[in-house]
């Protein structure tokens, strides 16, 4: 049937290969026929056979191992998106996660949390550190510019913060909620070595982290309704969703939106009493 493709993985190979420069890499430019790397070099580059390699991209050289298909991936330079896509077409499923530590969020990013000016929100990664948020969040939830960026963690402001204790109207509910989701997102994202010293932190110092961690409750924190005592503006609803944020799986946007038209009051008095977000 026309149009069809009986070998997606080789296609992919050979068009990857093809987009490298040879130069860029210090390898010879002389004597090629084609664009890009011969399949003897991406197979040295990644340290597997070149007759195994010259199968694979024929469709005849077997399942790859996952390490292997990881070799590939750097051989032939691919980013996240398309070494996920390798292992998609190599395995039919994605690579295992890999957790990486993130620094901060692109400048378009900001804009859009800034846009949002009387509707708190945030971004938050996979192990509930605040990464960035706008006036709106700063004047509501929790002023993160005051704080050092190691204690803009949420479950450190929840089981330490007294100020952010003392504005939860269900203090117990949203704890529990907050370590049920910690729980999930972390294990998705491949974190669970790199939050331990956080959790064994918090075991030792709030026997109430304690004892909802050991149990092992997991949950969505997709979307709900947050209930504030606020001190200035008393009584506030809340309505939260969660996006995930495109090409940055470690990284989640979390929108408050007004419950009503009061809540929206009393936000609007808030922000405009606030001043600018301390970065």
């Amino acid at each position: 049937m026309p149009g069809t493709n009986d070998n997606p993985l080789g296609t992919y190979l050979k068009d990857r290969r093809a987009r490298l420069d040879p130069a860029a890499l210090g390898l010879p430019t002389a004597r090629r026929r084609t664009a890009g790397l011969r399949r003897e070099e991406v197979a040295q580059r990644a340290n597997i056979s070149a007759t195994w390699y010259t199968w694979l991209e024929q469709g005849r050289g077997g399942a790859p191992s996952p390490e292997v298909l990881d070799r590939i991936a750097r051989a032939l330079m691919l980013t996240e998106v398309e070494r996920e896509h390798l292992f998609l077409l190599a395995l039919g499923r994605p690579p295992e996660v890999r957790y990486q530590a993130v620094q901060g969020i692109a400048p378009r990013l900001q804009r859009v949390l800034d846009a949002l000016e009387f509707i708190p929100a945030l971004v938050k990664t996979a192990t509930w550190d605040v990464l960035a948020w706008n006036r709106a969040a700063a004047a509501v939830l929790t002023d993160y510019g005051t704080l050092e960026p190691a204690e803009r963690n949420i479950l450190r402001l929840i089981f330490r913060d007294r100020r952010v204790h003392c504005k939860q109207t269900d203090w117990e509910g949203v704890a529990r909620s907050v370590v049920a989701a910690f729980r999930a997102d972390t294990a998705r994202a491949g974190a669970t070595g790199a939050v331990k010293s956080l959790v064994e932190e918090l075991c030792r110092s709030s026997p109430e982290f304690e004892a909802m961690w050991r149990d092992n409750d997991v949950r969505s924190h997709g979307e709900g309704t947050k209930r504030l005592d606020h001190p200035q503006a008393g009584s506030l609803a809340l309505e939260y969703s969660t996006f995930a944020v495109d090409g940055r799986p470690d990284l989640a946007l979390v929108i408050h939106n007004p419950a009503t038209a009061r809540d929206a009051e009393r936000i609007r008095a808030l922000v405009e009493a606030h001043g600018p977000v301390s970065a």
